[in-house]
């Protein structure tokens, strides 16, 4: 049974993206993982509100935050981290989009790493950002630890979502979540997902391209099936529930049942 697990998001990631991207780990790690290609985000369906629903596990409407410039909650939600931290958990954040900052409390952090893409180019900063996190894997091996990859967001409001430039920013994503996955202890469950779709230029509407996303669930021990009625509101009850620490009881999402064989 795992006990520890690492989020990976790259950011505006769609479903079908992964195998018009041309990477083959992508289908590689779908065929050998828990899995759904038909998962839910939350409306608007913008990154800085869905992300706080992944960490918090309730809707934009419940946390307050409806677009990408954070303000305050006016009725607090705990988050993944928080309460995580309260049961001596050791969490992570390894990050290329400033905005996701306040997803967590800084007391509730062993680390917290930010690689900015805006000079240096995005592809840099996905690569950077994911040595960061192999090194904090290697260095103290957090409980949970999160991976956020912000490449095809960018791409697709600069070229379009499924174009050339998107598909290889989504291709590029995989190469880093390879070489994640290939130094991965066993004892980490990996979630790897998205927080919304695109279409066009542009995202934030309920469109389906908009709104559906990937949910792929990795470990050795940890049956390949097909994932039902899955929410982006499920993640955080579901890695915390794998690390023995109950949900917050606000906490609007379920825990995904997932068959470990040992």
């Amino acid at each position: 049974m795992s006990n520890k697990a690492i989020l990976i998001l790259a950011d505006g990631m769609r479903p079908d993206a992964l195998e018009a991207c041309g990477n083959p780990y992508a289908m590689e790690l779908y065929a050998r993982s828990a899995h759904t290609m038909q998962a839910r985000t939350v409306m608007p369906s913008v990154t800085l509100p869905c992300h706080m629903s992944l960490f918090h596990s309730v809707t934009p409407q419940r946390h307050g935050i409806l677009s990408n410039v954070y303000v305050p909650q006016v009725r607090p939600v705990t988050g993944i981290c928080e309460v995580l931290c309260r049961a001596d958990k050791t969490c992570a954040t390894y990050t290329n989009w400033n905005e996701l900052r306040d997803l967590s409390w800084p007391a509730a952090l062993e680390e917290y790493v930010f690689i900015g893409g805006l000079r240096t180019g995005y592809d840099y900063a996905n690569r950077a950002v994911a040595d960061a996190a192999i090194a904090g894997i290697n260095r103290f091996a957090p409980d949970f630890l999160f991976v956020y990859l912000g490449y095809p967001d960018v791409m697709g409001h600069a070229h379009g979502w499924m174009g050339k430039e998107y598909l290889d920013s989504v291709a590029q994503c995989f190469d880093c979540i390879h070489k994640i996955m290939d130094m991965l202890p066993e004892e980490y469950t990996a979630f790897v997902t998205a927080d919304h779709g695109g279409h066009d230029r542009i995202h934030g509407t309920e469109l389906p391209e908009d709104m559906t996303i990937p949910l792929l669930v990795y470990n050795p021990h940890l049956a390949p099936e097909e994932i039902t009625d899955a929410s982006i509101l499920d993640i955080a009850p579901t890695i915390t529930s794998l690390l023995g620490v109950a949900p917050d009881k606000e906490w609007e999402g379920h825990v995904l049942p997932l068959s470990y064989t040992r």
